[in-house]
């Protein structure tokens, strides 16, 4: 279903963070951009459709005006407005949010510190952008950010702050389908597997709480009112966004899974984990009754590799990206 394609190098290994991959498609320019964590620096690359031209930048960690900081990224991932795309990169002392080729720095959030050292670390993680104006951002003290970003300028402010979660958020996810039928808009996940359902708005309205019962949930994706939530446990649960009914679970790694994505177009699901294997699974709704159901369809194991993060690089998974714990390359596959 899947082959192996010339694989992506990068300048620095890739961190073991969750969801250490973002992918943007720049589609008039036939061009993909990919963004990988390795400890203060992210390695960007953009590679031409034809894998004839790369170009390579490595953004620092910041801090307001400083030039350089030596505080550990936790994510980058891209966000896609209506308006405009926007890197945004989270670290133990902020949020640095850019244009999209990584060229100018557009806003700095400073992370508050507590006064008194404390045991608990503090850092940004989980990043999801939200309708046509909204960038949400997961802390440490399990706070979500809610930035409010107009079509063009700097003027970004924080609009509201969402305090469901008691854990450090590990992801967020908007409603990746395009339907505007759906009433859930953004899914919260936390160490302790909670998850939180949102409805954006001028004021963001908590519609659910899932609880998670102790195990981590790293990794969160929202289609078609469907949160498919990753664990720690390697297990894949599909929950129903507004009621919390639990419509599957599938033992689906043997291990901590890493990252989830998510096709839109076509209800494919990949997932990536500790255990070397990258599966890729097929999501199909029946409309009369809300039911989803899952069923494997690929897997591919890149042997010795503890899998950081995988990503499809197009709305349909004609194409994936994977990226392991101190690999320097970007691993592709596509369908053919």
């Amino acid at each position: 279903m899947y082959h192996k394609e010339k694989s992506i190098q990068i300048k620095s290994s890739a961190s073991a963070l969750y969801n250490n991959l973002s992918v943007l498609r720049i589609a008039p320019r036939s061009l993909t951009y990919f963004a990988v964590v390795h400890a203060n620096v992210v390695n960007m690359v953009s590679a031409s459709w034809d894998s004839l031209n790369y170009s390579h930048r490595q953004l620092q960690s910041k801090e307001g005006t400083v030039a350089t900081s030596s505080s550990l990224i936790m994510q980058a991932a891209w966000c896609v407005l209506p308006s405009r795309d926007l890197l945004v990169l989270t670290s133990q002392r902020g949020i640095q949010m850019y244009e999209s080729d990584g060229s100018i720095m557009v806003y700095w959030h400073a992370l508050e510190s507590p006064e008194t050292p404390t045991a608990q670390a503090v850092f940004a993680r989980g990043i999801a952008a939200v309708r046509e104006n909204y960038i949400c951002v997961g802390t440490s003290t399990g706070s979500v950010l809610v930035f409010d970003v107009p079509s063009k300028g700097s003027n970004i402010t924080l609009s509201e702050v969402l305090e469901e979660h008691k854990e450090s958020i590990t992801d967020m996810a908007s409603e990746c389908s395009g339907s505007l039928d759906c009433i859930a808009d953004l899914v919260s996940a936390d160490d302790s597997g909670l998850l939180c359902v949102w409805k954006s708005g001028e004021d963001f309205q908590l519609l659910n709480k899932i609880p998670g019962f102790d195990m981590c949930c790293s990794s969160v994706k929202l289609w078609k009112g469907t949160v498919v939530a990753g664990y720690g446990t390697g297990q894949i649960r599909l929950y129903e966004a507004i009621t919390g009914i639990l419509h599957a679970e599938v033992n689906a790694h043997a291990r901590w899974i890493y990252s989830l994505d998510i096709a839109p177009f076509t209800g494919l699901l990949l997932s990536a984990a500790e255990d070397s294997l990258v599966r890729v699974w097929h999501l199909t709704m029946t409309p009369e009754t809300n039911n989803v159901e899952i069923e494997h369809m690929y897997n591919e194991c890149v042997t010795d590799t503890q899998i950081c993060g995988a990503k499809f690089c197009d709305g349909d998974g004609y194409a994936f990206a994977v990226t392991g714990y101190d690999l320097t390359e970007i691993i592709r596959y596509t369908q053919g």
